[in-house]
């Protein structure tokens, strides 16, 4: 059976972005969650970096989602610009080109550009430890901007179908 890890990017002080009153940990934990939930309802096994509000460097999620000995790693966030309400969009980064991490990228943002989610494409990221570090094929969502007024009402009110979105894009 295959196991899916599932990261819920920064955590306990580190908030990651922060867009009016908003803390990307706080939505990457409970997408994070949602996703996993849609998984396991579907027979596939779910591990977590973390389901609650405390802190690990990227280093030790990887170390984490090792441990768990899964089939792949998902790791969830949102994105952020240095101008609020520049860009929009649903972007998905990987370590290593082509294979299935790639496949599985271009997946995850084909299903969040029919939540409604612009595909920013996926990106080559060899300085994420949480990717470069995973034993396992892995990817980085950022799912929408949190500096981004519509990628959030998209966020809050499709929030069911952007959580089912990633996890179909993981199927």
């Amino acid at each position: 059976m295959t196991k899916i890890i599932i990261d819920a990017g920064h955590g306990g002080y580190d908030n990651g972005a922060n867009y009016m009153g908003r803390r990307e940990k706080d939505d990457n934990l409970s997408l994070a969650l949602a996703v996993g939930e849609i998984l396991a309802d579907s027979g596939i096994e779910v591990g977590f970096t973390r389901v609650d509000d405390v802190y690990q460097s990227p280093v030790d999620k990887a170390r984490i989602a090792n441990q768990q000995d899964g089939d792949f790693l998902v790791s969830i966030h949102r994105n952020s610009s240095p101008v609020p309400n520049t860009y929009s969009g649903v972007q998905t980064l990987i370590y290593r080109d082509g294979g299935v991490m790639a496949q599985m990228a271009e997946n995850i943002n084909q299903e969040m550009a029919q939540v409604g989610y612009q595909n920013l494409g996926t990106d080559l990221r060899k300085n994420l430890a949480v990717l470069r570090r995973s034993t396992m094929p892995a990817v980085l969502v950022e799912a929408g901007f949190i500096n981004t007024d519509a990628d959030n009402v998209l966020f809050d009110r499709q929030f069911t179908e952007t959580a089912q979105a990633i996890a179909d894009g993981i199927i």
